[in-house]
């Protein structure tokens, strides 16, 4: 496999969940562009289900999650700039 193949594989980018802070209303799942969350069976100390990252390698790192979040609870960032394939 080539470096660029390799490098447009891995994830641009990476959500932080407060799962504590999370109260499941959905919003971070429901507008996600490249709908890489979802809610985790687990529950917080407050009895919600907190979302997490189920498809690590397609985050944009976007933040919509973290934009549409009424608790603070998500939020997106970019680890690496994309590179163009020749």
């Amino acid at each position: 496999m080539t470096q660029a193949v390799e490098q447009s594989k891995k994830a641009i980018g990476s959500v932080i969940i407060i799962a504590e802070r999370c109260k499941g209303c959905g919003f971070c799942v429901e507008f996600c562009p490249p709908e890489v969350l979802e809610l985790s069976s687990d529950y917080n100390a407050k009895g919600y289900h907190p979302p997490v990252l189920k498809v690590r390698d397609l985050c944009t790192g976007c933040n919509i999650c973290g934009m549409v979040c009424p608790d603070f609870a998500i939020y997106g960032y970019i680890t690496k700039k994309k590179t163009k394939e020749a």
